[in-house]
Formats: structure tokens, sequence, C-alpha cells
């Protein structure tokens, strides 16, 4: 039997290679002579970077940047094995992981420090440059990435804006004579999980507002925002960025990259999968083993387990998903390739106690679903 391993990370507990391992523990456990190959694969979020330039034995480097709140940050980013691509993971300098629940608020934080990354990239002569959009705490349609890179945002009496989202309520003028000139000659990705508009429904304040701290009035209040800066984009620089697919991305970062750095949003698991050959390692698999720290009705956009079953359909190859939860929708997996979804928690346990014990559980979960292919059908 041969078995390609495929996880992302579980976020908050572990990475894509440690649930990568935990995942082979359990498999050998049952099928000691199981040939594995362990993938670890990423979506835009979180392990994007080690995925991309572990892969293809780059580099990684430390920044010390601002912040989603302006507070000094050390941010982890890299460069490919190429030499030229650079690797962003905008939520290590604008992620919601940086703040304490209580700090999250989305009308004040701030992409500046993805900018900083951005710039670091940029004078260091790196001319292409992925952006990971995953796990962000703004809100600000990458204005204070913008503005790092050289923008100017002001309100109807000239004076700058401050940081956030809300601030985007009184934007008047949008002055980009000071960009970075590099950007010209720049390749940027956007690598996302996400197809999101900027606004409505839909966009990025009323899907992702209230999980980065903000009620019901301030969502609306953040879509009014971001609307007016989408009208002004498209007046100042001919951009319309408001219904693009991705645009809603990391709080608008999205938007931003593509207004003002010629960005490109692209799915992120492709990406990567593209860049670690996975259609290649998929060849002769038996079985595909998947999973991620939630499965729920989102999974199915492009998201990692389902960006991998996508690949595996077509070799007629079953995959199993493994999931620190099982949420609503979830059942939508099945009709996207994955042929089995296990929720890898034993028993109740507080949430403390669950990312403690991840890898352990991961490992017994491939076990169990190991144990299961040894039921002969003529047994039943």
């Amino acid at each position: 039997m041969r078995v390609v391993i495929a996880p992302q990370s579980f976020k908050g507990s572990v990475s894509g290679p440690e649930a990568a391992r935990a995942i082979q523990e359990g498999v050998l456990r049952v099928f000691p002579e199981a040939e594995t190959d362990l993938v670890p694969v990423a979506d835009g979020g979180d392990g994007t970077l080690d995925a991309l330039v572990e892969a293809t034995s780059g580099q990684t480097f430390s920044s010390q940047v601002s912040g989603p709140l302006r507070q000094p940050v050390r941010a982890r980013w890299g460069v490919m094995g190429d030499g030229k691509t650079a690797v962003i993971e905008m939520a290590q300098a604008s992620g919601l992981a940086l703040l304490a629940y209580k700090d999250r608020n989305p009308r004040h934080t701030t992409t500046y420090g993805t900018g900083q990354l951005i710039k670091r990239a940029l004078d260091r002569g790196y001319r292409r440059i992925i952006v990971g959009m995953g796990g962000s705490a703004t809100n600000d349609g990458g204005v204070g990435m913008a503005w790092a890179l050289g923008a100017r945002f002001y309100d109807a009496k000239g004076r700058s804006l401050p940081p956030g989202g809300t601030a985007l309520s009184r934007l008047a003028t949008i002055d980009v004579e000071g960009l970075h000139p590099a950007l010209k000659r720049t390749e940027i990705i956007a690598a996302s999980d996400v197809e999101n508009p900027l606004c409505g429904p839909e966009g990025a304040s009323a899907v992702y507002g209230p999980q980065k701290g903000a009620g019901a009035r301030t969502v609306r209040s953040l879509d009014k925002a971001l609307q007016r800066y989408a009208d002004l984009i498209r007046k100042s620089l001919g951009i319309d960025v408001a219904d693009r697919p991705g645009a809603g991305a990391a709080g608008g970062l999205g938007a931003g990259l593509m207004a003002f750095c010629g960005g490109e949003v692209q799915s992120g698991i492709d990406i990567v999968c593209e860049v670690l050959d996975f259609d290649a390692r998929l060849r002769g698999a038996d079985l595909v083993i998947t999973g991620e720290g939630r499965l729920d009705a989102s999974t199915v956009y492009n998201k990692a387990p389902v960006g991998v079953a996508r690949r595996a359909a077509p070799l007629g190859i079953p995959v199993i998903a493994l999931a620190g939860s099982l949420g609503r929708g979830f059942e939508a997996v099945y009709d996207h390739g994955i042929s089995a979804a296990m929720c890898i928690v034993d028993r109740p346990l507080s949430m403390r106690v669950s990312v403690a014990r991840t890898s352990e559980m991961l490992a017994s979960a491939a076990e169990r679903a190991m144990r299961l292919l040894t039921i002969s059908p003529a047994g039943l």
C-alpha cells in the first residue's frame, strides 16, 4: 500500500510537517510495510511560508515590523530555492494570532507590517513575491500595506488617515506618486483560499469581520467604508476592485494588492501543489490522507483538503480527511472528492487539552481509519 499524507497545519497546535508525521505513525501501526509519502500542504494561510520555502530548499529570514495594532513584532518571511521568489505570510505581520482576544478590533488594525515585509523583499531585489493571505486581523483594504510602500491617503481636509478600516469612511484623496518604483517591475501573487468580493453580503466585512472582533453595527460601517474606498480607487486609479474575486481576502488586502501593486489573486493550494509537484507524487498512490483544524461548509471553497482531493479524484484515489472538528455543512466535502471525513477528538476535551494532544489524536485517528480498511467486505 502506498499512502500520500498531505495535511495542512492545525492552527495553534501542530505544523503541517508535524501533522504529517503523526498521521504516518498511525498508518504504520496498522500497515507497517506501507510506503508513505509525506507532503504537507497549505492554502495561503498558516504554513504557506514553510511549505514553499522548505520544499524548494530556500531560506527564511526574520524582520521586525509593525503588528496589527502597530506593536513591534518579529515576522518570518523567506525566499524559495530559485533565489528569485520571496514568500510572505501576511499573518506573520498582521495576523489575528498576534492579538489577545480582547484586542481584536478591525476598526483600527492595519496591514502596515505586511507592507513593510513586501518593501524588504523589494529592497533586496526580489521581483516575484507570493503573499499568503490567511489569518488576518485586519479590515483596512490593504491601505496600511500600501502606505508602507509609499502611497498616501487623505481626508477632505488634507489630513492623513489614521490606521484601520473605520478611517476609510473619511477617505477623499489617494496619492500613489510615492509608490515603491520596483513595484512596476515585480510580479505580486496573492495566494488565497477564498474568492470573496470586497463589499456586500459576501464581502470582507460581512463574512470575516465578526471573527476579528466586529459586531453587527461595526460590520455595516466597515462595509460602507470599503465601498467608499473601492469607489475612490475606481475614480482615481481607473481600477475596479469591488467585485473582483478575492478582493475581500484578508480584510480587503486582496483589493489593495490589485490596486497598488498590480497583484493577482490565485488559489493558494494550487500554487503550493504546483511547487510540490503534487500531481506527480500522487501517481501510484492507493490512498490520500489530508486534514486541517476544522472541516465545514467553507472547506469546499478551495481550502487545502478539497484542493488535495480535487487532484486525487481524476486518478481514482480515495481521500480521507482528518479534522479537529466537523462544523456545520461539512458534508459538502463529499461532493468535492473527499471519501470520508473523521473528527480526531476521541472524548470530551477542553480546547487547551485538545491543542496539546493534537499529534496524539491525529495518530490515533489515522490508526482507526486504517483499521477500517482491514475489514473485508466478505466478512460483513
